[in-house]
């Protein structure tokens, strides 16, 4: 007989979890590093990188380039050899170094040896910059070593100059962060050469080294500084000048599409008002025709709402049609009449039988000489103007020409960027004509556009 009791209460264990951080250094077992560990690893990756990582690797100086100011004004030979003069001052540094090594020896074959030794490292930096700098560790040990008996440790006189000069070229070809490595290498190599080898030596000259080499490589990393802070503005104002350019390519875009909607949709908006009331005017009209003129008020209401669906895209919300018509050449004598006012003295000439033109291209011309007559109040105060308009067989043609300010040194002309002109080349490109603008030899500034308009034949072709 099997005795089945009751189940065994369940057992509730209550566990409470600790976090305890351990800092363990190199275990690998994925805990958590401290942050100095972190920052003396980046700190050492640093320095394999700028140090050790392809330190011998052939990197040439490169030319210096020839268009500076003063530069350019040399003859052709002389600027053409003002590209190396980099590698003159390099090579002059090091022998330099080579004679101070070598008078210090007094002549001796020890000291021509000492001499070459501070010369090698300097030249060096020309290919390879950073071995450049290992190997001025190298050449110094080995002129301390034959030549124990003159005085200074561990620099002597010529491998005192030849690693500043190695220091500053290699600081001037890298970066700042190498110039720092670069340092504080100099500072380990100073304290043991002196601790551990300088023993029987009094006179020692670590210290100025760290002094002199100090100073030496702030001012270059400040020139580092500087420098990347002018290419980078350099850099900003390109890309600003660009997008400015750009943005006002695009106002003036919109500002004719805008326009265009406009002349459009009035023309449109009078072909369905006519068609409408076309059957109207005659009486007892056939029914094809009634059904024609139907057609053709339902293309243009339909062709109306398309123009305004796409083209109404471009306009801001805040924008509204103008009440008036858009301007055309007729209203040219207003606006002269306006410039005139404004102090600009404006003269009118037009040549060709005068025929009404279509909207597009009196509007474009309209505010082409508009735009023309503005620059020359803005940047050529007090000048006259005139204003050419052709009428020939296959288009319009425009001249905008002002003479120079009367008193240049006296009056300052209204500073800008010539977006100006990047609308009116946009208008005369949207009606497939030309353009050219530019100052005269007289000093002023001239504007001519030729914008085409189809003729009767070609229209019916």
């Amino acid at each position: 007989m099997v005795t089945t009791g009751a189940p065994p209460r369940p057992t509730v264990v209550y566990v409470t979890e600790t976090t305890q951080t351990t800092t363990q250094i190199g275990n690998g077992n994925g805990q958590a590093r401290s942050p100095e560990f972190r920052l003396a690893m980046d700190a050492l990756q640093g320095l394999r990188q700028d140090l050790f990582h392809d330190a011998f690797a052939y990197r040439p100086l490169p030319r210096r380039e020839t268009d500076g100011p003063l530069v350019r004004r040399l003859p052709g030979r002389l600027r053409e050899q003002a590209g190396l003069l980099p590698h003159a001052l390099v090579t002059a540094a090091g022998a330099v170094a080579m004679l101070v090594a070598w008078a210090s020896g007094g002549g001796t074959v020890a000291a021509v040896l000492c001499g070459f030794l501070a010369l090698v490292p300097v030249l060096l930096t020309l290919i390879r910059p950073v071995g450049a700098f290992w190997l001025s560790f190298a050449s110094t040990a080995a002129v301390a070593v034959v030549g124990t008996t003159w005085s200074n440790w561990p620099w002597l006189p010529g491998s005192f100059l030849s690693h500043l000069a190695v220091l500053a070229v290699v600081a001037i070809r890298t970066r700042p962060r190498t110039a720092a490595w670069m340092w504080v290498l100099t500072a380990a190599y100073g304290f043991v050469s002196e601790t551990v080898f300088g023993w029987g030596h009094y006179n020692t000259n670590t210290a100025p080294m760290l002094v002199v080499s100090a100073f030496l490589l702030l001012a270059v990393t400040v020139w580092h500084i500087r420098r990347t802070a002018e290419q980078e503005v350099t850099a900003q104002q390109t890309v600003t000048a660009h997008e400015r350019s750009r943005r006002t390519l695009l106002e003036e875009r919109t500002t004719i599409a805008r326009e265009l909607h406009d002349v459009v949709a009035h023309h449109m908006s009078v072909v369905a008002i006519q068609a409408e009331a076309a059957p109207y005017r005659v009486e007892n009209p056939p029914p094809e025709l009634e059904r024609a003129f139907a057609t053709i008020r339902e293309n243009a209401v339909a062709a109306l709402t398309e123009l305004r669906r796409v083209l109404g895209v471009v306009r801001a919300e805040d924008y509204e049609a103008p009440d008036a018509p858009q301007p055309t050449l007729a209203d040219l004598d207003a606006l002269l009449a306006n410039v005139r006012d404004a102090g600009l003295t404006v003269d009118k000439a037009v040549t060709g039988a005068v025929r009404e033109l279509p909207q597009g291209v009196e509007l474009s011309a309209y505010r082409i000489v508009q735009e023309a007559l503005s620059n020359t109040l803005r940047h050529a105060p007090g000048a006259g103007a005139r204003v050419e308009i052709g009428y020939v067989l296959g288009g319009l043609g425009l001249r905008i020409v002002n003479g120079p300010p009367p008193a240049p040194a006296l009056i300052k002309p209204s500073p800008g960027a010539g977006h100006g002109i990047t609308g009116m080349r946009e208008r005369v490109s949207m009606l497939s004509g030309e353009m050219t603008a530019g100052p005269t030899d007289e000093g002023g500034y001239e504007v001519a556009v030729f914008l085409p308009v189809a003729t009767a034949s070609e229209g019916d072709a």
